[in-house]
């Protein structure tokens, strides 16, 4: 059984008898042709544009519009015509005495007949957020990139055939819409009403926030489905569908295959104990098959097909923030158990130990031997960063091949092929007090 929307639109006849009278003989109007939802995340905000197929007697026709239960904020809400825009004008806007959550356009029409018009407002309780699933080919050298959104709608009404459409940015608007929603509350006074009614005549910092936000929206309609805007991005998910009012919608968003991947391990006691974690790093750029637009900051999952005939695994799960057109995305999939690493202190020394004139030490010279166990016990190559780190003045005597981080830290690059075990040596001096070479 489908609820009846939460959203009232009714056209009510002209007669000479009070208002209340006149609201007798109410006609629900169609239901949308289509919707429109813009969704700006970063405010709570939504910009909601609504057709529908109006039939208008000539003359003076009363047009209600009611948000009872919703987040809608009243002093966004906007009627035109689009079609006979020039024999169709909004004389007045009002709201209804005596009738909760409710505003009135009296229209003077002079044609008789069906007009489409379009409605817009802001409403809150509307989110997004996007999801990536990243699926890595056996080697993982390269992988398949699909993005989708999920859009939550705690609005209070339902959306039928709806176009989502998301705006990635940070808007600041004077007043939060959800506030003003809410505020609305059923049962106000007279003159709380009143004032509802010169917030709804006066309401600047909506109407500039209306105008700006239909500016963006209205920009490239029909033409683009990602487009950049600037410091803001707009995304349309293509095709419509129904969010009801409590309820998620997963919508499909982009499926790029075969976009190159970089597939390493680190292992760095400091930062994560006796773990060797994974990393995928991939880059949005167009020589990647990437770089059309922005990718929103979202959660990511991550598999790869272990054998020929595409047996599917589960490699991590991780999040990314907001990644420019060029920027290079390293994403960290957790513990991998199939690649050791374990660093042993084999020999400990001190020695050119120096004393003051009262026999108290002042400078002394540790030197430690370690040995680093690595087993890739995987059935693919693997690349394994290995990093140390070193506190004071300290020198590095090995045979291996590493690179130093910065004044505190080195890294052993090692490339690994499929069971391959590997010994690292070295020795390390730190001279502490006096000795420390300053």
């Amino acid at each position: 059984m489908k609820c009846l929307p939460k959203l009232l639109l009714a056209m009510t006849t002209i007669c000479a008898a009070t208002a209340l009278q006149a609201r007798i003989n109410v006609v629900t109007l169609p239901d949308r042709d289509k919707v429109q939802l813009t969704i700006y995340n970063s405010v709570d905000l939504t910009l909601v544009k609504e057709t529908r197929a109006l039939t208008f007697r000539k003359g003076l026709n009363r047009l209600e519009f009611s948000w009872a239960n919703t987040l809608i904020d009243p002093t966004s809400v906007e009627f035109r015509a689009l079609t006979q825009a020039d024999k169709v004008d909004v004389l007045d806007v009002s709201f209804p005495p005596r009738v909760a959550n409710t505003l009135e356009w009296r229209i003077q029409s002079d044609v008789a007949g069906e007009v489409q018009v379009e409605i817009r407002y802001f409403t809150s309780g509307l989110s997004w957020t996007a999801d990536y699933v990243a699926e890595a080919n056996q080697n993982e050298k390269a992988m398949q990139l699909a993005g989708s959104v999920r859009v939550t709608n705690n609005s209070g009404e339902d959306y039928e055939n709806a176009q989502v459409r998301l705006v990635v940015g940070v808007i600041r608007l004077v007043e939060q819409i959800a506030a003003l929603a809410r505020s609305q509350a059923p049962g106000k006074d007279r003159a709380e009403a009143d004032e509802m009614n010169g917030r709804l005549l006066l309401g600047a910092n909506a109407q500039k926030a209306m105008e700006y936000s239909v500016a963006i929206v209205d920009r490239r309609e029909r033409e683009i489905v990602k487009e950049e805007m600037s410091e803001y991005f707009l995304y349309t998910v293509e095709g419509r569908d129904t969010i009801p009012n409590g309820w998620a919608k997963r919508l499909p968003s982009f499926q790029t295959p075969d976009v190159p991947l970089t597939s390493y391990y680190k292992f760095e006691k400091e930062r994560w104990g006796d773990r060797v974690l994974r990393f995928y790093k991939f880059k949005n750029d167009k020589e990647n098959k990437l770089g059309n637009e922005p990718l929103p900051d979202g959660a990511v999952k991550a598999f790869r097909f272990i054998s020929p005939d595409k047996l599917y695994a589960f490699v991590g799960r991780t999040a990314v923030k907001y990644i420019p057109i060029g920027e290079e995305v390293e994403m960290e999939l957790g513990n991998d158990l199939e690649v050791l690493v374990k660093p042993k202190l084999m020999n400990w020394e001190k020695s050119d130990l120096r004393f003051d004139a009262n026999g108290n030490v002042k400078g002394w010279t540790i030197k430690e031997t370690w040995e680093i166990e690595i087993q890739n016990s995987k059935e693919i190559d693997i690349t394994l960063d290995i990093r140390r780190n070193f506190a004071g003045d300290w020198t590095l005597e090995t045979a291996a091949k590493y690179e130093k981080v910065d004044a505190n830290k080195v890294k052993f690059v090692l490339p690994l092929k499929p069971g391959e075990k590997q010994k690292i040596t070295y020795d390390l001096t730190t001279r502490q007090g006096i000795n420390a070479q300053r």
